[in-house]
């Protein structure tokens, strides 16, 4: 099943998020990504309640509604938002997800990621990784370099 999330709460969500890191962290200190995208549009057949509306209204024919809104649809278990930053601010993320869980309907959970922020390389591995060149950074992110392929693409690589 699905459950709706209107961009309004999502935004909100967000707002709430990030004022709260940015007082505790400062404004450079972390990274929020809303991993929720609101492309599902609603609509909404209005009916008049006014008097002399009984000859305005046709009931359900001709019943397709004017968009309402934007919402997403959520799956059980989907991620909702995701912050990362330094290990030693980890309170505060906790506090700052907590604080957005307000905005939502339904029940959220607050979960530790055992990745290497964004990316999706484990942390305890990931130091190691990029000693050996098998990740090197890309953006916010990194990308793999597999031990497959061109030797010149690899030596290129490996010689700086």
């Amino acid at each position: 099943g699905f459950c709706l999330q209107y961009e309004f709460s999502l935004e909100a969500a967000r707002i709430c998020a990030n004022k709260y890191m940015v007082k505790t962290c400062g404004k450079d200190g972390f990274h929020i990504r809303v991993r929720l995208h609101p492309f599902h549009v609603i609509r909404i057949n209005k009916m008049l309640s006014c008097a002399g509306a009984d000859r305005l209204q046709t009931g359900m024919r001709g019943a397709f509604g004017k968009p309402l809104g934007t919402v997403a649809r959520v799956r059980i278990g989907q991620v909702i938002m995701s912050v990362r930053t330094k290990a030693s601010n980890k309170e505060h993320i906790i506090e700052a997800l907590r604080r957005a869980k307000f905005k939502f309907p339904g029940r959220q959970k607050i979960h530790m990621s055992k990745k290497y922020g964004f990316t999706k390389f484990n942390a305890v591995d990931f130091d190691q990784m990029m000693a050996e060149k098998r990740v090197i950074p890309d953006g916010c992110g990194v990308k793999y370099i597999p031990s497959t392929g061109p030797l010149a693409r690899w030596k290129k690589i490996h010689a700086v």
